[in-house]
């Protein structure tokens, strides 16, 4: 999220935004959000960590978030639409005032999803309708013993005389389970086999036959366990069958894991903030905690891996919204965002608490539970091994660059509906995505030092995975192998749509070299990590060592990151 306001410094600071560059109606709604939180106080916004956030839901459905973001034109007669540039923005609104707010949020656009890619119109309907009365949506698909694995399912419809089934069966870790009256509920028939019996249905949980068990997590979050007791599935509350109902719950996971990144970065903001102005009031020795040359690099570092997490994660919306039928880059880049922005945030946190030690513990502050909740993200929406694998399937037409396709311009602004990724059947065979020159992001930000180092060990490991060598086969069958080298290609991609937002921004060169310089540091230390692993082979290891770089360190630029930091002291503080 940019906006005018906060475009020298990249942060996000409710003083000063204005909510450029949305659209009227949008910036309303989001400034409604802020003047919400900070009427409140900093007071209050702890003391809503030790219960259910209902007060969130009950406010969002009077301000009409769910009703205003995520309705598509389709079904809303042009007067709404799903829009991602707009929906990572409120989630870094939200996640700024944290995540147990955002949560409430991010389970109902997984659950909403698959009612806007079904042909069940009756369910759209009725799904607006509820919307529209501040209602809530929710995503059943994960089991207590099963995890998210849907192959697996033991939801079970047994199909009645009249054409209905009768549902029996729990879901686990279900976000809003205790009060949406949209529960996206996927399970399977006990009439049919195999993919045909899969299910996608609507439950209600007002209605006879559903029970919510009990909260699995914490207080301040409810993720629920909940309970269908020959619980009736009407023909209007199928929203997909057979093979449909399980390429609907995988592009939920999809889609949905992109909030993930948003979050992460809106909490770690807010965390970025309250560690400075107490860094920055605190005098140790006669001077200012801020003016130790080390506490100066912490925050040097957290500052530009925040600038990083929230360049990749605006131009991945731009990626989501311009995607088609032949160009579905989007399913990485999401992907990515979920790997490596969230563990990204986990990082800049550590960088913090080294620097506020003692008092990040303390129950007064927001960073002592942006803490405890941060951790959830990399681990949400499917862990990151899993992912890791996701994003490698993509390496070979990564590295090959050969589609013509049109650049993806900046699409923040633009009024459309991102209809494709509501109404596609699936994410399709992944082996059909292709990619342009990745090298073309590059060609702008020769002249930066640490971008040139950067990209001298991205191409080292395109040689690696080219073509059928040793190492590309050994990524098709070896797991484990497979892992070591899946963090060295995240990061070239990573730094890829970094210098493609920077470019569209104009950002200060010095930050982006300076990103890059911790892009170069991190690659170098994951080049050790592979060569350290149990499969590498004496070439590998020692295309390893041969590929590490040193980032240059440049006093004047460093110095320049500093006053960027140092000019966000006593910029932002809630009020107590």
């Amino acid at each position: 999220m940019y906006d005018k306001a906060s475009s020298d410094t990249y942060l996000f600071n409710p003083r000063t935004f204005d909510g450029s560059p949305f659209d009227e109606e949008t910036r309303q709604l989001m400034h409604a959000f802020v003047d919400w939180y900070e009427s409140r106080g900093k007071k209050q916004l702890v003391d809503d960590y030790t219960g259910w956030h209902r007060d969130f839901l009950s406010f969002a459905g009077e301000a009409g978030l769910y009703s205003s973001c995520l309705i598509p034109a389709e079904d809303s007669a042009g007067e709404q639409r799903w829009d991602t540039a707009r929906n990572a923005a409120f989630n870094e609104l939200l996640g700024f005032y944290g995540i147990n707010g955002w949560y409430t949020w991010h389970v109902s656009v997984l659950g909403l999803l698959p009612f806007w890619s079904s042909s069940n119109t009756d369910a759209r309907k009725r799904a607006v309708e509820l919307l529209k009365q501040g209602h809530s949506a929710a995503f059943a698909l994960s089991e207590k013993e099963h995890g998210a694995d849907i192959y697996s399912t033991d939801m079970l419809l047994e199909p009645t005389a009249d054409g209905a089934f009768v549902a029996n069966g729990t879901k686990y870790y279900i976000g809003n389970g205790n009060v949406a009256a949209l529960v996206t509920v996927f399970g399977r028939r006990t009439d049919a086999d195999g993919v045909d019996g899969y299910m996608c249905f609507t439950a209600d949980s007002r209605r006879s036959g559903y029970r919510a068990v009990r909260n699995v997590a914490n207080q301040h979050l409810y993720v629920g366990e909940i309970e269908l007791t020959d619980y009736e599935v009407r023909p209007r509350d199928i929203l997909h069958t057979g093979r449909a109902a399980f390429e609907a719950a995988l592009n939920s996971v999809n889609i949905g894991k992109f909030n993930l990144s948003g979050a992460g970065l809106g909490a770690c903001e807010h965390a970025f903030h309250e560690s400075l102005n107490h860094a920055h009031h605190r005098r140790l020795y006669g001077r200012s905690v801020t003016a130790f040359p080390h506490v100066k690099r912490l925050f040097g570092e957290s500052y530009l891996r925040l600038v990083a997490m929230k360049m990749f994660t605006g131009r991945t919306a731009h990626y989501i919204r311009a995607a088609h039928a032949g160009d579905r880059r989007y399913i990485l880049f999401t992907a990515l965002s979920k790997v490596h922005v969230t563990t990204e945030a986990e990082r800049v946190m550590s960088l913090l608490w080294d620097v506020i030690a003692a008092k990040g513990f303390e129950a007064a502050t927001h960073f002592n539970w942006v803490a405890r909740d941060l951790p959830g993200l990399p681990r949400l929406e499917g862990t990151v091994h899993v992912n890791t694998l996701l994003v490698l399937k993509f390496i070979q037409a990564y590295f090959t660059g050969d589609a013509q396709l049109a650049p993806v311009p900046d699409l923040t602004a633009a009024p459309s509906d991102d209809s494709y990724i509501l109404r596609q059947a699936g994410t399709g065979s992944l082996g059909d995505v292709r990619f342009p020159d990745w090298r073309t992001a590059f060609h702008g930000f020769d002249h930066l030092p640490n971008v040139r180092l950067f990209r001298e060990q991205a191409e080292q490991l395109a040689v690696l995975v080219s073509g059928n060598g040793g190492t590309a086969a050994k990524m098709g069958s070896d797991v484990e192998f497979s892992l070591a080298v899946g963090p060295l290609f995240t990061l070239v991609v990573y730094g890829q749509l970094i210098l493609e937002q920077a470019s569209l921004l104009g950002a200060d060169a010095r930050v982006v070299d300076g990103v890059f310089g911790l892009l170069v540091k991190d690659y170098s230390g994951r080049l050790v990590e592979f060569h350290s692993f149990p499969s590498t082979d004496e070439t590998e290891q020692a295309w390893a060592m041969a590929a590490i770089r040193r980032p240059l360190w440049d006093k004047e630029r460093d110095e320049h990151v500093a006053s960027l930091v140092a000019s966000l002291a006593g910029a932002y503080e809630m009020r107590p």
